[in-house]
């Protein structure tokens, strides 16, 4: 019987792993291959804040897990885990129901020799009172769809408005890390795109965009030569940015203030922090941390079970050095650990020694939309390279293209790119409906 693998979470980690481990191991017949996840599709998780502003169609950029499966030689399983058997090697899959609350696949174990657990994280909102009920997230696809949705309504609603009267809009973003700067200048372009359309009884100067954040600085996990650009684009584009302002509660049209501030908005958004998924805590005895993620050593094996890795934003990697710090839960870590799994799992099938994960910060870089884009890139040989504007702009783009790259392969990933291009002509330049 040949080796199983079982890989629960189709993220961007999960699922080029599965890809990976597909067409080498599994087309070879040294191991079967399963990746499960309570979704149908995949979308690339940097670009739900084009999703939440319309500027991208999710409809035209997912990938089907079913198809990829069948072209790279592993299998699909629609569930989400609901619980491990450590003793007898097995998880648990919880009911999928359909749209009437009726069972569409139903519960069900699985068995592996080899388990990977890459399941992400979702935004976490600290127990702030109010957060949970008033406000949006932008953790899924459906997420950032529902938020577009309320965003078009308003726009709709003035547009039907007969009196000629101009309305307004107020958004307020909690958190100014990656998600909330780029969501910030994403919607100040999609105010001018649906003017453009003639949705213009909100002008772009009347969707007031507020960003808050409770540290001292935007982007506070990147250098500060990157937050303090990026903080003055913002303010040229109109964005109000708040900083040492810590939200301590949100009611239905306002969001309150430590400091004593109330700040309007009809549409809020919480983009601050991460936790991992709640069923990770105690999962039969796996060690996890006060956010959830599970412990593993520097080989991205459980601390305390050999058969059960974990990786990406789902788990706390030590870095190097003993000081404490683990390695942070960025796109390009995630990258890095499904490129070594792939390896290690064919180590360990051939009973060798696995390798040690070093994290390498290749830098950083964050769209300000069409306007802009900033950041660093970091290599052993030119150090670290500030860039700005259009040239960050397509080596931001890059990223993404990368990451079709593992997944589709070269000719298919080129294909993609030409299909893009043509679409832009044919199509609305931002989602309306």
């Amino acid at each position: 019987m040949s080796h199983r693998i079982v890989i629960v979470g189709g993220g961007a980690g999960g699922l080029e792993l599965a890809t990976r481990l597909g067409r080498t191991l599994g087309k070879r017949g040294q191991a079967r291959v399963t990746l499960v996840d309570a979704n149908l599709t995949h979308i690339w998780k940097p670009l739900l804040h084009e999703v939440a502003a319309g500027s991208l169609n999710s409809s035209e950029d997912e990938l089907n897990y079913v198809a990829q499966a069948k072209w790279n030689h592993f299998e699909f399983q629609l569930g989400r885990m609901a619980g491990l058997n450590r003793a007898e090697r097995r998880i648990s899959l919880a009911a999928t129901l359909d749209e009437r609350g009726e069972v569409l696949v139903p519960e069900r174990e699985l068995g592996y020799d080899s388990l990977v657990l890459a399941v992400g994280s979702s935004t976490n909102d600290f127990g702030t009172t109010g957060a949970a009920e008033h406000c949006l997230f932008l953790d899924t696809r459906e997420q950032a769809e529902r938020f577009h949705r309320q965003l078009l309504s308003h726009y709709l609603r003035a547009h039907a408005n007969q009196d000629g009267s101009t309305g307004q809009i107020s958004v307020a973003i909690v958190g100014a890390g990656a998600t909330g700067v780029e969501l910030a200048a994403e919607l100040h372009h999609a105010a001018h795109e649906l003017a453009a359309y003639g949705l213009d009884r909100i002008r772009p100067e009347n969707m007031r965009i507020t960003l808050i954040e409770a540290g001292p600085r935007v982007l506070p996990a990147l250098p500060e030569r990157i937050g303090k650009p990026v903080h003055q684009t913002l303010e040229k584009l109109g964005v109000t940015v708040l900083t040492n302002a810590a939200v301590s509660q949100v009611t239905h049209d306002a969001l309150l203030t430590a400091q004593g501030d109330s700040i309007s908005a009809s549409l809020k958004v919480w983009a601050a922090g991460i936790r991992a998924p709640s069923f990770l805590k105690e999962l039969d005895g796996l060690e996890s941390n006060r956010i959830n993620q599970l412990q593993v050593r520097p080989t991205l094996q459980t601390t305390r079970d050999d058969n059960i890795f974990a990786f990406g934003d789902c788990a706390a990697c030590p870095q190097p050095g003993g000081d404490g710090r683990n390695v942070p839960p960025r796109a390009q870590a995630a990258h890095q650990q499904a490129s070594l799994l792939a390896k290690s799992l064919k180590l360990r099938i051939a009973g060798q020694a696995l390798p040690e994960y070093r994290y390498r910060d290749y830098g950083s870089l964050i769209s300000l939309s069409s306007f802009s884009a900033i950041g660093n890139l970091m290599g052993n040989l030119t150090g670290s390279v500030m860039l700005e504007g259009w040239l960050a702009r397509v080596f931001y783009i890059s990223l993404y293209r990368m990451h079709q790259m593992a997944l589709y392969g070269p000719l298919r990933t080129l294909l993609l790119m030409l299909s893009d291009r043509i679409g832009r002509s044919t199509e609305p330049r931002l989602k309306l409906h």
